[in-house]
């Protein structure tokens, strides 16, 4: 692979974005000019990780960023600049709880035995005003606007413009779609390897939000930014493939639903550990909000509400669309790329390993009719009890690590404190009458 220095004179790159993404999803860099690239790809580029959402203290010494040259993005709208992702080091030591690397260990884990797991990512967004308070679109108000191609051409431009950055980087991008909030849409893309499906992750959601300024807009991956409309989700379709046969094992014509025992297995895995798995899926204290909320002004809320799989139905958390696949309805708009990827699988993997079964296929409407699904556990109504869950899981300390799920706990654990010392106006509302 040539260096970053050569690429730079090839492609007539000025500055290097080296990129990394803290615990809390932030994605953060140093531009660094090309003149210097090889240097810094050598020695890493230096941060102070205090300064990050990482458990690390003042008196740590610097974390170097370490560029990956094979992640590299020329940023479209801005081609002088590349986007790279970069692996971290500390005292001549990886940061076992960086995200990218987290993921690297659990890739190289299923490796190991024999898997790699494919996926795509349906990201969600909203598109509002630069203050935050309100969608961008004064005219996007119908009731159900949900594919409005009305409100979708009115933001062409952005889409667009998105659209054709992600065809110009080879992402192959498939399809855009007015979502079913106002304001709300979404963009497709193909799918791809577990880290490069995350790498390309992080990337759209800067790339959406930089393109969206570039209009004088502001674009929220934020769970439910709006409480009468639908959360923004962050679909997950997953497969796994063999790399010695390369071919998706969870393919399985003779299934009902075109799924292997493999596959029943991963799903199992994943319903086990469902509740745990909240904690990386739904990390904010927003994010419960999405999940067994109230109807919505469309009629549906379109996330799961209890732990169940069924066939094309997507009222339930893990949808099974067609064979070879399935999809995971849980996780939302704030949900770190690479620890959603890595946890996804670290849950599957568990699966395959003890047989876990998913139990019944319910094929109702979980939103009225929920409660004929006997049994089926229901997912965390906030963040504290996910946080719990996942302290409890044995399946993640072992997949992810202890180190990691350490420093994950402890500063999700400040955040959720944070909020529990904030004084809403609905307690001085419904109390000061008290």
């Amino acid at each position: 692979m040539p260096s970053l220095g050569d690429t730079a004179k090839k492609q007539r790159i000025k500055y290097f974005l080296i990129s990394f993404l803290d615990l809390f999803g932030t994605m953060r860099a140093k531009i660094v000019p090309a003149g210097a690239i090889d240097a810094v790809a050598k020695s890493g580029a230096g941060f102070a990780g205090f300064a990050t959402w990482f458990d690390m203290t003042p008196a740590d010494p610097d974390i170097l960023a370490m560029p990956d040259p094979g992640s590299l993005i020329q940023l479209p709208w801005k081609p002088e600049v590349a986007w790279v992702a970069a692996d971290l080091v500390m005292g001549g030591k990886e940061v076992a709880q960086n995200p990218r690397q987290v993921l690297k260990r659990v890739v190289a884990t299923a490796a190991k035995e024999g898997y790699e797991l494919k996926s795509g990512v349906e990201c969600e967004y909203f598109m509002i005003t630069p203050d935050g308070k309100s969608i961008s679109d004064a005219a996007d108000q119908q009731s159900k606007p949900c594919y409005d191609q009305q409100a979708l051409m009115r933001r062409y431009d952005v889409v667009a413009e998105i659209c054709d950055a992600m065809a110009a980087i080879g992402w192959k991008p498939y399809q855009n779609d007015h979502e079913d909030a106002n304001g709300q849409f979404e963009m497709n893309w193909e799918y791809d390897s577990a880290l490069r499906t995350a790498d390309r992750h992080a990337f759209f959601k800067y790339m959406v939000k930089s393109i969206a300024e570039k209009h004088g807009l502001r674009a929220t991956f934020m769970p439910k930014p709006f409480i009468n409309l639908t959360g923004s989700g962050c679909h997950v379709h997953a497969s796994l493939w063999s790399t010695k046969a390369k071919k998706n094992v969870f393919d399985d014509p003779k299934d009902e639903l075109g799924l292997s025992r493999i596959a029943y297995h991963f799903v199992g895995g994943v319903m086990h550990s469902a509740q745990a798995l909240c904690a990386i899926t739904n990390p904010t204290v927003n994010s419960y909000k999405r999940i067994n909320a109230p109807v919505t002004a469309s009629g549906a809320t379109w996330a799961p509400n209890m732990v169940t799989y069924s066939g094309n139905n997507r009222t339930h958390m893990i949808r099974i669309p067609e064979a070879g696949r399935f999809e995971l309805r849980l996780a939302d708009g704030a949900a770190n790329p690479y620890l959603l990827q890595a946890a996804l699988l670290v849950a599957g993997l568990d699966g395959i390993k003890n047989k876990r079964h998913p139990g019944k296929r319910y094929d109702i409407n979980m939103y009225t009719e929920a409660h004929k699904a006997r049994g089926a556990s229901r997912l965390p109504l906030n963040l504290l009890d996910a946080l719990r869950a996942l302290e409890k899981s044995p399946v993640f300390e072992a997949g992810l690590g202890k180190e990691f799920l350490s420093s994950y706990l402890k500063l999700k654990h400040d955040d959720w404190n944070s909020y529990s010392r904030s004084l809403t106006d609905w307690e001085r509302q419904t109390t000061l009458d008290c």
